[in-house]
């Protein structure tokens, strides 16, 4: 399959927000576009989007209006398929329905030239299963663009079982010609965004189905140290849970009830209540205009400690050592043991994925508190801690004077087995490395997708790396015990790559 070139015309089906953008991403890089939708005045509507969506870059001095009127220029509406003839590349942006992608498809193999590249923007279809009624399916590929299409980087290039892969490599050389960043997939449920990032979600709502903090003070955890844009509940309520929920279920439903995958009954009930998030007014937070946004759980201002024993390597925690020596408190080391801070007869450690409660009653150590992990522990302004059932009231305000003395909120939050920003991440970069161990895609397009795709702050692989393999792996591991549920299981390729000690930091 040769290069398509900036002069090819580009068809796009569908003139929806989504379909309005990839039109507009197609003719900044100069194609000829033409743009299709079956519900009249649509198309219009579609591009008078673009057009306002443009003029307020023009305001803000981002683009030329010279550019604008020749970007709009190269947009041409049609009111019928049959005007794709010329197209090189026709891109469908419709409905979710299998039967009415296949019709779609069937007509424009009728109507364009057999070489004639076919791509489905579907999120959630298979491409394979598109292609299945088609005379030429070696022409079908998926082409999965995030939105809003003109921001957004990613693009998803997903082969189905019969796509060409000269196909796939034309239309992922396209995306990066339109300065996207595309990566690779098979045709698999969710492919490799709606996939990876089921967890970040999930673990959110156990956490929260089990009392451990209240939705607030999750999304603050989440952000404030985990470093993510919005926390799970935000961003549930932001996407609508009518959505999110569909999404969920429908992955679920296509690995055959993977619990990995399981829906939420706390979702669920919004769904039917009809709390959708932002769009309803109401979802885990009331958006009405005289509501007020609820506060994070914050611990009341302690006594910082004079002084504090170091135990071992505190691995990816090793930087607040020298935070507690800035923040003037005495520091002295032991070579021996297993990552600790010790406060006097207070032991704080990284959560292992345990209870703390249940590794407090092992370890024989009544004064245990786990904290959680951050994505920098220098930047991050916000600290979790569990302390175990057994824990003294005086250790716990010991342990939050510490970490307010190098800047941190502390939020004190029950007992919940890998508490948050740690079990979440383990999750995450479980499910990526399962999608790469199940040859759906490769490492570093993991990582490109979820930041690429969903903003993350670090690919979940990289940043697993950075924590360590040897330590994701034994917080999944405790986490399927402690649970003993299949959700929990550690992806074959983790264990291959910890055996073989591919799990340094």
């Amino acid at each position: 399959m040769s290069t398509i070139n900036s002069d090819a015309v580009i068809g796009v089906i569908g003139a929806g927000t989504m379909g309005a953008g990839i039109a507009q991403v197609a003719a900044k890089s100069g194609h000829s576009v033409l743009l299709y939708d079956a519900f009249e005045g649509a198309a219009q509507r579609g591009l008078d989007g673009v057009a306002k969506g443009l003029s307020k870059l023009v305001q803000r001095g981002k683009m030329q209006q010279a550019d604008v009127d020749a970007l709009l220029a190269r947009i041409t509406l049609t009111d019928s398929l049959e005007n794709f003839a010329p197209a090189r590349v026709v891109i469908e942006v419709i409905v979710e329905r299998l039967d009415i992608k296949q019709s779609v498809f069937a007509q424009l193999e009728e109507i364009c030239a057999e070489d004639t590249i076919l791509a489905t923007n579907t999120s959630s279809i298979s491409v394979t299963a598109i292609g299945s009624k088609l005379k030429r399916p070696h022409n079908l590929v998926g082409m999965h663009f995030f939105n809003p299409a003109p921001i957004m980087k990613l693009v998803e290039v997903i082969s189905g079982l019969d796509t060409a892969p000269s196909v796939a490599d034309a239309i992922y050389d396209l995306s990066a010609r339109w300065g996207k960043k595309p990566v690779r997939a098979k045709s698999t449920p969710g492919f490799i965004v709606n996939r990876v990032a089921r967890p970040f979600y999930a673990e959110g709502l156990r956490v929260l189905q089990e009392g451990g903090a209240d939705e607030a003070t999750i999304d603050a955890i989440v952000r404030e140290a985990g470093g993510f844009r919005m926390g799970p509940f935000e961003l549930m309520d932001l996407i609508g849970h009518d959505v999110n929920f569909a999404v969920t279920s429908s992955v679920f439903a296509a690995f055959f009830n993977d619990q990995r995958f399981l829906p939420s009954l706390i979702q669920q009930e919004l769904v039917s209540a009809g709390h959708l998030g932002r769009k309803s007014g109401k979802g885990f937070y009331d958006y009405s205009e005289h509501a007020d946004k609820p506060a994070a759980a914050t611990a009341a201002p302690a006594k910082a400690p004079h002084h504090v024993t170091i135990e071992g390597h505190l691995g990816v925690a090793e930087p607040l050592v020298a935070l507690i020596e800035e923040a003037g408190i005495k520091v002295s080391r032991v070579q021996e043991g297993f990552g600790s801070i010790l406060i006097g007869d207070t032991t704080l450690q990284l959560t292992n994925g345990q209870m703390t409660t249940e590794r407090a009653h092992n370890a024989r150590n009544s004064n245990l508190i786990h904290f959680d992990l951050a994505l920098d522990y220098t930047k991050a302004t916000r600290i979790a801690l569990a302390p175990a059932d057994q824990t003294a009231a005086d250790a716990v305000l010991q342990a939050t004077g510490l970490f307010q003395a190098i800047g941190k909120h502390v939020t004190i939050i029950d007992d919940v087995a890998g508490m948050v920003v740690m079990r979440t991440i383990a999750m995450l970069a479980n499910e990526g490395f399962d999608a790469v161990n199940q040859q759906v895609c490769s490492e570093a397009d993991v990582d490109v997708a979820m930041k690429g795709g969903v903003n993350y702050p670090f690919g979940p692989i990289e940043w697993s790396k950075t924590v360590g393999l040897g330590v994701i792996m034994n917080v999944l591991d405790n986490l399927a015990s402690g649970y003993g549920e299949d959700r929990y299981r550690t992806s074959p390729l983790i264990r291959r790559k910890v055996a073989g000690g591919k799990h340094d930091r």
